[in-house]
């Protein structure tokens, strides 16, 4: 198998908003988000997603464009396309879109559709749109071109639409089940504006435009991609407004450090932040992490002068909410704690 990138572009800001509701409905509003590991930026396509062994892949195209109607719906299909005739094999094929013509769906009140929803008047100009902008591209063989072919390819295609949802909501998907740790909208849009940017830079690195590879993983060579990992860190580094994986020693952890004995004081310090490391990412246990987050953010704000070891006896007293995150154990869990609580008070 080879693949050869082509058409890839530059990040337009108007477009950059689109993607990052892109990257974030396919990280949190699909039956299979917890399958995506990373998310590859205009490598593939605009946004591609990728499970954790580069064996799966989600491709998306993403338009911030409104009122798309069939004909252009079409056009806008030609790199999933492009996609759907190589050797690559993916598991969903999304076109991204702000919002639609009401010449385009059978029920408008669903915005998560494939061609079911989409009248057949406008199946005929979404072909029409795809054969005018793929005869364009020097990257389409006009012979992939075919009835056939855009007819099984439309069978798989999925759209979504956007409809002017608020940045905040996809960022409030990421906590959805923790309602207690949800911040302010300005926060939600700060934690936004971050992983746009992160996705931003990604795109406008150094061209990959005619880059060939062999295999998928090799895609990740290139450093074009974000993870996982690295959005639920943004999100909690700014609901505590710290960095929870920095390497000094946070001041309410002091009084517990100073009770080891010198000689191991950085290996158990190391440990203890290896374990939040390992519970902050641990996808199998996320909702426990969340979980465990939102009763220590809780508690920390009701109870703002008690100690760490005080908050560590009441948090170890609610009932799952320690088990429920196996990586931590008794020093680690109360240093993350003190974490959150040098984060909350600043």
């Amino acid at each position: 198998m080879s693949y050869t990138v082509r058409s890839s572009e530059k990040l337009r800001k108007s477009g950059s908003e689109a993607e990052t509701k892109a990257l974030l409905y396919l990280m949190n509003f699909r039956m299979d988000s917890d399958k995506i590991y990373y998310f590859v930026v205009d490598f593939f396509n605009d946004l591609t997603g990728m499970d954790s062994m580069a064996s799966k892949l989600w491709d998306m195209q993403s338009k911030g464009a409104h009122n798309v109607g069939p004909n252009a719906i079409g056009k806008e299909l030609v790199t999933l396309f492009k996609n759907y005739m190589s050797e690559l094999s993916f598991e969903a094929y999304i076109l991204f879109v702000g919002s639609v013509t009401g010449s385009l769906r059978k029920d408008s009140s669903i915005d998560i559709f494939g061609r079911s929803n989409i009248k057949e008047s406008a199946i005929e100009l979404i072909k029409n749109g795809l054969v005018e902008e793929g005869k364009d591209k020097e990257y389409i063989d006009n012979d992939t071109l075919t009835e056939k072919n855009i007819d099984d390819f439309l069978d798989k295609v999925l759209i979504v639409v956007d409809n002017d949802k608020k940045p905040s909501e996809y960022v409030k998907a990421i906590i959805k089940n923790h309602p207690n740790i949800i911040p302010e909208e300005k926060i939600l849009d700060a934690i936004f504006n971050e992983i746009r940017d992160k996705q931003a830079g990604k795109k406008n690195a150094s061209s990959v435009e005619n880059i060939v590879i062999e295999t998928t993983d090799e895609a990740l060579n290139y450093g074009r991609h974000l993870t996982n990992n690295e959005i639920r860190l943004m999100t909690l580094q700014r609901i505590i407004n710290s960095n929870p994986l920095g390497k000094g020693i946070p001041a309410s952890f002091v009084n517990i450090y100073n009770t080891w004995p010198p000689e191991n004081q950085r290996e158990m310090l190391e440990d203890c932040q290896r374990a939040l490391c390992r519970a902050l990412f641990n996808k199998n246990a996320a909702d426990g992490f969340w979980r465990l987050f939102e009763n220590t953010y809780r508690l920390i704000v009701e109870k703002p002068n008690d100690s760490v070891q005080n908050l560590f006896t009441m948090i170890r007293s609610i009932p799952d909410c320690v088990s429920r995150c196996p990586d931590f154990d008794v020093l680690s869990l109360k240093y993350f704690i003190a974490v959150v609580k040098d984060g909350i008070q600043g």
